[in-house]
């Protein structure tokens, strides 16, 4: 935010004029909102003045736009807090806040970078057959304490691909299941 509000403001006025989402209702409630918290901004004298309805709205808020920024930095930052609080759709789509937004630090508000982590990249037919392979070898370690003989000698076959340790396991489970 290297730029003051009065330069801020010079540079929304023309896109402030031309925007039809600020109609009579709510320059309206501009104007009374700096009327009433800051009247040292705007008196009610010139409050009347802007409010008056024989002048078209866009003619009116360009009018209100070059008084404030006769009044000074104080007078445009108060202005650009009522438009936040009243139209902030409005007060987002302003050029100075689209420029501030895109040139964010990067220190004080970090993006969001969208990164892709791939933990797996061998597909879903891989993952469907470890699942299988889990889901079995469950099956056969639960059904093999109960009434099927068979089940160990099977979980001892399945021994046959892994590695050393898993096949160790697995085959001293086969013992002692024949042992039984």
């Amino acid at each position: 935010m290297g730029d003051s509000f009065h330069e801020q403001l010079l540079e929304d006025s023309t896109f402030l004029r031309a925007d039809r989402r600020l109609d009579t209702e709510l320059v309206d409630k501009l104007i009374l909102q700096l009327n009433r918290i800051y009247p040292q901004i705007l008196s009610d004298k010139e409050a009347t003045k802007f409010r008056n309805l024989d002048v078209q709205t866009s003619v009116r808020l360009g009018e209100l736009l070059t008084h404030l920024q006769g009044k000074g930095d104080e007078a445009c930052r108060e202005f650009y807090r009522a438009l936040h609080l009243h139209v902030e759709e409005v007060y987002y789509s302003l050029p100075t806040r689209l420029r501030l937004r895109d040139s964010l630090d990067p220190l004080s508000y970090p993006r969001v970078q969208q990164q892709r982590h791939v933990l797996n990249d061998r597909g879903p037919a891989f993952f469907l057959g470890c699942f299988s392979v889990a889901v079995g070898m469950a099956l056969l370690y639960y059904y093999s304490e109960t009434k099927v003989t068979g089940g160990s000698r099977a979980l001892g076959m399945a021994a046959l691909g892994l590695k050393r340790k898993a096949q160790e396991v697995l085959i001293w489970y086969t013992e002692e299941g024949l042992m039984k």
